[in-house]
């Protein structure tokens, strides 16, 4: 089927889904396959579920009564029809990528840019290969700005998700150690991450560059940049305080942000920069960086009992670790607790990585600290303070007799150790 004749089915339809357990009637659904599953047995279902039209890539599936479309192969479809409804509604698009952050900005961003625009951003973190076309087809007519996320774990992807997305706007968080296993080191992620920019040069486009960050400034020479950061001669942007929740000056106004961490002043102040420069109001700025506050795990500041919590749990990897424990070890607060999840995605540098998070932690005593996880339970250390369990049910053994009370915890993890659940014992 040709791609105008598909996007006319996409326009009649309420909408793109993939997943038959929220199918929504009168949906263009695209049978997806994986590893673990194939969607074009879900056919039958989702047009029994009220599905306008089934997209399936296996004939056996296909049906001549107009209701199913067989293509080569659905997931490419699904790619192509984004980037040809992108390029119909030809709004300005803001892509967002890099090692760390890139939700929290994407979501200041929206809350930001949403004063004054319509805006059709990434729903929580769908940023890959499949949640990036659900991203643009989810956009409209009525749309003004899109925001796009972008995550990915191996190189060349950035340069696939810009092709389908074809950016107007670019903006790199920053370089970390996250997904090693994948990109092979630090350099890896620097070259994965600055696909973004040189897809914007060859396009001619513009970027936003954090100008305390020399790495940006050296990887955004040549192309269209507005920068901003703290620490340039003309800022207008500052930060006041970090010593609990940021406070941050925009000009002449002050922002009382629900943030933790000096991490998050780029994030914050990429929002304002942005909104600055697409001249959204000073006064509603300020209104909608106040009223952002984190969810899903996610630097969440959380009181329980008599106790003051920073949920941290939804990813982490060494450079985020670092910048977490920098934070709390700055961080005003008597009886501190540390509990630290393993780290994934680091393959061959897991053992060294995890190593070095102890070794900082015996060098910069804060409290009494656990380490749950297989990777952790490797380290070495010698300090009595450090306490290394291999399973979380072990974790849970210890508090449910020994709750902790009138302290300062950090709950910090890679999301699939689930690191939440603590919450529930204290």
């Amino acid at each position: 089927m040709k791609i105008e004749v598909l996007h006319q089915h996409l326009l009649k339809s309420k909408g793109v889904c993939t997943d038959t357990r929220k199918i929504t009637r009168g949906c263009l659904f695209f049978a997806l396959t994986g590893n673990n599953f194939n969607g074009n047995e879900f056919a039958q279902e989702a047009l029994d579920k009220g599905a306008y039209k089934v997209v399936i890539d296996q004939i056996d599936y296909h049906k001549n009564t107009g209701e199913t479309i067989l293509c080569a192969s659905s997931l490419k479809m699904l790619q192509k029809l984004a980037n040809y409804h992108r390029k119909q509604i030809n709004i300005p698009i803001i892509a967002i990528t890099g090692s760390n952050g890139k939700t929290t900005t994407k979501e200041l961003i929206h809350a930001v840019l949403s004063q004054k625009y319509k805006i059709i951003a990434t729903k929580g973190n769908l940023n890959n290969h499949i949640g990036v076309p659900l991203t643009l087809l989810s956009m409209n007519s009525e749309t003004e700005i899109g925001i796009v996320e972008m995550g990915a774990n191996h190189l060349k992807e950035i340069e696939k998700l810009c092709e389908i997305t074809l950016p107007d706007y670019g903006y790199i968080t920053n370089y970390g150690k996250a997904h090693l296993e994948g990109f092979g080191s630090l350099k890896g992620v620097i070259k994965g991450k600055t696909e973004l920019y040189k897809h914007i040069k060859e396009h001619d486009k513009i970027v936003f560059v954090n100008a305390n960050d020399p790495k940006q400034l050296l990887y955004s020479q040549g192309l269209k940049r507005v920068t901003f950061g703290n620490k340039q001669q003309d800022s207008n942007i500052r930060l006041k305080d970090a010593s609990y929740t940021l406070v941050v000056v925009y000009e002449d106004v002050e922002i009382q942000s629900n943030l933790i961490g000096l991490y998050n002043f780029p994030n914050i102040a990429s929002a304002i920069a942005i909104g600055d420069y697409f001249k959204v109001s000073k006064e509603n700025i300020k209104s909608a960086i106040e009223d952002y506050i984190p969810t899903n795990n996610r630097s969440q500041l959380i009181e329980k009992g008599t106790n003051k919590i920073i949920l941290d749990a939804y990813n982490a990897n060494p450079t985020s670790m670092i910048a977490a424990l920098e934070n709390f070890k700055q961080a005003k607060g008597e009886n501190k607790i540390l509990f630290l999840g393993d780290m994934f995605e680091l393959g061959e540098d897991s053992e060294r990585e995890h190593q070095i998070i102890v070794n900082f932690l015996e060098e910069n005593p804060m409290g009494i600290t656990y380490l749950i996880g297989s990777n952790f339970f490797k380290t070495k250390t010698t300090k009595e303070y450090i306490h290394t369990l291999e399973t979380f049910d072990e974790l849970k053994k210890q508090l449910t007799d020994n709750s902790p009370e009138n302290s300062y915890i950090l709950i910090k993890a890679s999301r699939g150790m689930a690191l939440e659940r603590i919450l529930e014992l204290l």
